[in-house]
């Protein structure tokens, strides 16, 4: 049997990749009894992670999210992939600039040598094309983010004037990011910058969300600041959810509108000359992605698929 601590970080390792885990499948992942897990469970509470037992015949073990944040365990391939994500984390337009520095600095402390020599020897520079452009304070986007998923009537002040809004989208466009809202004073839809939105607390009374012209957020936008039709520029265009956060779409995206869903998804409608080229654009972003439409596009990720699918096994015997 391992030494205590290595199963240990094994334990938090298994925990860590998925929301609930019987106490009999981490016993045999672990190759110890289910009795030594209690034991391990309780250590790791010891050193406070808030990790939660369910009752029942199939009891197991959830991590669940507590008061204080205790160490976290990531693997090699997640501490590089962390130090990178800080490293760009400047071109996002979100205002975490000098925050994602310290951060980066803070986990490179903590890396063993190997990592840190990696990371040293591997410095990220990030274009931004909206470098010029002002940044948006991090607590206003969470402020207005959750008003968006709230429903509640939202009170700011945008260049000095005092408004009453629905909010109802955070989107990005061309490296800013804008909200999408039904202003309440002149009875009519509205895109703010959200780096003029100075919000006012509290918030006013939910709302039941009023429907958008033409029902598509990224076609409202992009006649708002095109001047145009969605389907006239590009002659395809789609629209898929991705297993990321919108401020990660958003830095690599500049011809179409992202909006955030959650913390780590987002809404992303972009356009190209061809469909398989846009599938192939969309799959750069290596996260899980959902095709809301059209047809068009879910038949060209099933060409590409069938092309990719015949390169990789070329040559292989």
């Amino acid at each position: 049997m391992r030494k205590t601590s290595a199963r240990l970080l094994s334990l938090l390792s298994l925990l860590q990749t998925r929301r609930d885990w019987p106490g009999a499948l981490l016993a045999d992942r672990l190759d110890i009894s289910q009795r030594t897990v209690r034991r391990d469970v309780d250590r790791l509470r010891e050193l406070g992670y808030p990790i939660v037992a369910a009752k029942g015949p199939d009891g197991g073990y959830r991590l669940a999210a507590g008061a204080d944040l205790p160490p976290l365990l990531f693997d090699d391939e997640q501490a590089i992939a962390l130090a990178v994500a800080l490293q760009t984390a400047t071109t996002s337009g979100a205002g975490i600039g000098e925050a994602a520095a310290r951060a980066l600095n803070t986990v490179r402390q903590v890396m063993p040598s190997r990592l840190r020599h990696r990371i040293d020897t591997m410095q990220v520079i990030a274009v931004d094309r909206a470098a010029a452009r002002p940044k948006v304070d991090s607590a206003v986007l969470m402020s207005l983010s959750s008003t968006v998923h709230a429903g509640e009537v939202l009170r700011f002040d945008y260049q000095d004037q005092p408004r009453r809004v629905e909010p109802h989208h955070l989107v990005t466009w061309g490296g800013r990011w804008y909200l999408v809202a039904w202003d309440l004073d002149r009875a009519d839809w509205r895109t703010f910058r959200a780096d003029r939105v100075t919000p006012r607390i509290p918030t006013g009374p939910r709302f039941t969300p009023r429907p958008l012209p033409g029902g598509d957020v990224a076609a409202f936008v992009a006649t708002r600041f095109r001047n145009y039709t969605a389907t006239g520029e590009w002659p395809c265009q789609g629209e898929v959810i991705l297993d990321l956060p919108a401020t990660d779409v958003s830095r690599f995206v500049w011809d179409g509108v992202v909006e955030e869903l959650g913390p780590n998804r987002c809404r992303l409608v972009l356009g190209s000359w061809s469909w398989p080229g846009l599938a192939a654009t969309l799959g750069r972003f290596d996260a899980d992605i959902e095709v809301v439409g059209p047809v068009e596009l879910k038949d060209a990720f099933a060409h590409l698929a069938r092309r990719y699918a015949k390169a990789a096994a070329y040559g292989t015997a």
